[in-house]
């Protein structure tokens, strides 16, 4: 998890990614941060995230993307 909030914090410093739950909802997140975050999770944690994937509902929290992080790596 700190690496993906790492990864988060690169984009946004300003942002608390640990409590905010509606990062997509709120538009904090945009198509390009997403494009960014995809590519680093494949850099950093070894994992290709499907196109289907790509909903607000895996990216509106750290802790829902992390999620999808460790489904991805146990299929």
């Amino acid at each position: 998890m700190d690496e993906l909030l790492e990864i988060l914090r690169s984009l946004h410093p300003d942002v608390d990614f640990a409590e905010s739950d509606r990062l997509v909802d709120d538009k904090i997140l945009d198509s390009f941060d997403i494009v960014t975050i995809v590519a680093e999770i494949y850099d950093v944690f070894g994992v290709a995230v499907p196109a289907e994937e790509i909903v607000p509902a895996n990216f509106n929290s750290a802790e829902a993307l992390y999620a999808l992080v460790e489904r991805l790596e146990d299929e």
